[in-house]
């Protein structure tokens, strides 16, 4: 039976995905059995020269973790995109933006200014920051920097994806589920349909084996605060939790630790929204009936309860978010006329 042709790369992520392939034990000789992998970098001292030189779609699979931040994370985007038949969005980052899109809450400029002028950790009393490009003035050679671009943007805001394995990092199991897609293809030519999420179709919540029974909340604690019942539902103990708004498919480690699920599977099907469907699910089981005839002060009581909602309903997907990004200067003047 022929190999696949695969390459692996990484954009703006820190590399986790990467080593969770790793992680599939003794079954990375399924691995190595079913493909030849090309580029690699966490493993493999790949060149990017060396992926140019190939034809075009000489790749079979092109599996791409992180979003895309640089000129230069677009430009690789692109390149695999050129060289391989199907691309996979790999990871909360490549598919939702992941905690690198939290940057998207403020703007290019205001993170040079903190980067290179505000802070006290960097000695640059001149305010130099990096640029484009520079030419020497002896040798005439032009050396370039990658530019960062205004937001975050997930894999397929940039190039066409084929298919979507979520998760900070995919959990092992889907990672296995890929291979089996790699090698059902080798065998029969089949493939899933385009733009399939190798993942569970339900919530994360349904997967979860934690009682329910209450439903109800007194208030909302962080999960130092109290010591869970490992058998009660995390919510009902008054601790955010992102499984009712969050996919199937990882298994519930965190719950199992005791800890909450933070959303990193993404949204399940018909929740377009993960943050603002889980400001709903909140009110609903925090006993908010009519926010409408709410004091000024019992709403800002809810809201304080909770001291980083940006971190906590949109952690792994605010570029996909209905309010994705801050404005930047100009588009602030621009809405303020």
């Amino acid at each position: 039976m022929a190999k696949a042709q695969v390459a692996l790369h990484w954009l703006a992520s820190c590399g986790g995905c990467e080593v969770a392939v790793v992680d599939v034990d003794e079954k990375i000789l399924d691995v190595v059995e079913l493909m030849d992998i090309h580029f690699w970098p966490v493993a493999l001292d790949g060149k990017y020269s060396d992926i140019k030189a190939m034809e075009d779609k000489f790749l079979d699979i092109a599996i791409i973790n992180g979003g895309v931040r640089t000129t230069e994370q677009e430009e690789h985007a692109k390149l695999f995109r050129e060289k391989a038949k199907l691309v996979v969005a790999f990871g909360s980052c490549a598919c939702t933006g992941g905690i690198p899109g939290l940057a998207n809450c403020t703007t290019r400029e205001e993170i040079l200014q903190t980067a290179y002028h505000d802070t006290v950790s960097t000695a640059n009393e001149e305010g130099v920051r990096p640029q484009p490009e520079w030419t020497d003035t002896v040798t005439g050679e032009t050396l370039t920097l990658p530019t960062l671009f205004e937001e975050v943007k997930p894999l397929d805001e940039v190039i066409d994806v084929d298919y979507f394995v979520p998760g900070c990092p995919p959990p092992h199991d889907r990672i296995l589920d890929v291979v089996g897609v790699v090698a059902n293809f080798l065998q029969t030519g089949e493939l899933p349909p385009k733009g399939a999420i190798v993942a569970g179709v339900k919530t994360c919540c349904d997967e979860c084996e934690r009682d329910k029974e209450e439903k109800i909340m007194d208030g909302i604690k962080r999960v130092h605060e109290i010591t869970p019942d490992p058998e009660k539902c995390l919510l009902e103990q008054g601790v955010v939790c992102m499984g009712p708004v969050t996919r199937s498919g990882c298994g519930t480690p965190c719950m199992d630790a005791n800890m909450p699920c933070r959303g990193c599977m993404g949204t399940p099907e018909n929740v377009e929204d993960q943050g603002l469907k889980m400001v709903s699910a909140l009110a609903s089981v925090l006993g908010v009936r009519n926010e409408v005839d709410m004091s000024p002060e019992e709403t800002q009581n809810l809201i304080d309860q909770v001291p980083d909602p940006l971190g906590t309903f949109y952690r792994f997907g605010l570029p996909k978010a209905l309010f994705n990004k801050a404005l930047s200067g100009a588009e602030r003047e621009t809405e303020a006329k």
